[in-house]
């Protein structure tokens, strides 16, 4: 019993398997979709329920264990580190794409405009000058110097529109969740459901409103065609907009698992690990505001 406080071992189980079976049936679907295969959709179809199956067996047991006190001290700092290194890795992840969107606005755009004695293509197009705007949004009927024609944008987004409400959003979602965390520090449940249940609501929100934007953006011409600013726009506010939606669903979870009375002042890195992951978002969507939409 001594050996088990100090160090816990979980038990054998078999969701590891189950999680491995969907993750291949889901991407040997995606492969053979790709290549025209009749039957790839239905694969990943069946990849994807096997996941989801997975993921509520699996996360189920792991609150049964925790609500019946068998974790220790030592578990909660796995967890922690296990979140930490996970956020790391998210944090790595979108490092890729605003280091692509650097190296294409401040290396490859002045390099098209003649730096770096560049003297083969001082001119795109006719208009072309080497600023960011023009990469993906030129004059319409516009030609490349080998006579064919290219069909762009020719507006940005509206920074102080839609972007910066959504940032007023998230800021505001944060502060909400930070109170629920109060609250359950407290212990004070009912503040505790309040919060969380605003949190969720702006977060939708959040998400309505950048759908109601990517509608305005593709009908006035910015598409994942529309050059590279097109391709890092969509690409960067794509997959932060899918986190967004992952805490959402986080955050759901949590609010269920508050009114279960899952959670102490004491014992509650469920909820913490979900904060973390919902704070890192918002301070993504930062930068994302001033480097893609601001500047």
């Amino acid at each position: 019993m001594k050996a088990k406080q100090e160090y816990y071992i979980p038990d054998g189980t078999y969701w590891p398997i189950i999680g491995s079976v969907g993750v291949a049936t889901l991407f040997v679907g995606f492969a053979n979709q790709m290549h025209g295969a009749s039957w790839g959709g239905s694969a990943m179809a069946l990849g994807f329920a096997v996941l989801v199956f997975m993921l509520f067996g699996w996360f189920g047991q792991v609150v049964k264990e925790s609500s019946s006190g068998v974790y220790n001290s030592q578990v909660d700092r796995s967890f922690r580190w296990g979140m930490s290194w996970f956020i790391f890795s998210e944090v790595m992840f979108f490092a890729a794409f605003f280091g692509a969107l650097l190296y294409a606005r401040q290396l490859s755009v002045p390099w098209l405009g003649g730096e770096g004695n560049n003297i083969f293509t001082p001119e795109l197009w006719n208009g072309f000058s080497a600023t960011w705007q023009q990469i993906a949004f030129s004059t319409p009927g516009a030609t490349l110097q080998s006579g064919v024609a290219i069909s762009v944008p020719t507006k940005l987004v509206d920074t102080w529109g839609l972007p910066a409400l959504n940032t007023a959003l998230l800021l505001l979602s944060g502060v909400t969740l930070t109170l629920a965390h109060h609250a359950l520090r407290a212990g004070q449940r009912q503040k505790i459901i309040g919060w969380l249940l605003a949190t969720i609501i702006l977060g939708v929100a959040f998400l309505g409103f950048q759908i109601a934007e990517y509608g305005h953006a593709y009908h006035d011409g910015l598409k994942l065609t529309s050059g590279i600013y097109g391709s890092t726009f969509y690409m960067l506010t794509g997959f932060h907009g899918f986190h967004v939606t992952v805490g959402a669903i986080m955050l759901t979870v949590i609010l269920y698992r508050v009114q279960k009375g899952h959670f102490s002042a004491d014992n509650h890195f469920g909820f913490e690990g979900v904060a973390w992951y919902w704070h890192f978002v918002d301070v993504v969507w930062l930068g994302l505001f001033i480097f893609v939409y601001w500047l």
